[in-house]
């Protein structure tokens, strides 16, 4: 479990510089037909649209659709749209602006369409095991 957790800071910090710069902007949409935009993972964590921008509306821990709302729809680990939820095979999707799939943020090991993305697996399983909301999103964002 610690070690879980030191491999997510230290992922965390490399995703707020270097890989930052190499990756496009990604994007999470869940919801039926991930028609609901959940916002930009790597963008800028003080943009508006950014999941780290704690002011905003992806990233409050108190908006409905934001991933770090824990009674929400894609923050708890009980619901089938979340990226926390274990057992979901509905969870929200990681896309490019150009509209290239990156896989789901998923919790679920055996999804059969999770994302490879490092970080974002690493944030999956520390919350699957962990179930710490507030730590895991000031490890991700760097907070």
């Amino acid at each position: 479990m610690r070690r879980t957790f030191y491999l997510l800071a230290a992922i965390a910090m490399l995703l707020t510089s270097t890989a930052r710069a190499q990756l496009p902007a990604l994007f999470l949409y869940g919801g039926t037909n991930h028609k609901t935009f959940l916002g930009c993972l790597n963008c800028d964590k003080y943009g508006s649209a950014a999941v780290c921008n704690k002011y905003g509306n992806f990233g409050s821990k108190y908006n409905s659709d934001s991933i770090w709302n824990r009674y929400g729809t894609f923050g708890s680990k009980y619901s089938s749209d979340s990226p926390w939820n274990k057992y979901a095979s509905s969870t929200p999707i990681i896309v490019d602006q150009s509209g290239r799939s990156y896989g789901h943020l998923s919790a679920n090991r055996y999804h059969s369409n999770r994302t490879r993305i490092e970080v974002f697996v690493q944030l999956a399983d520390y919350l699957a095991e962990q179930d710490d909301l507030d730590k895991a999103r000031d490890l991700f964002c760097g907070d």
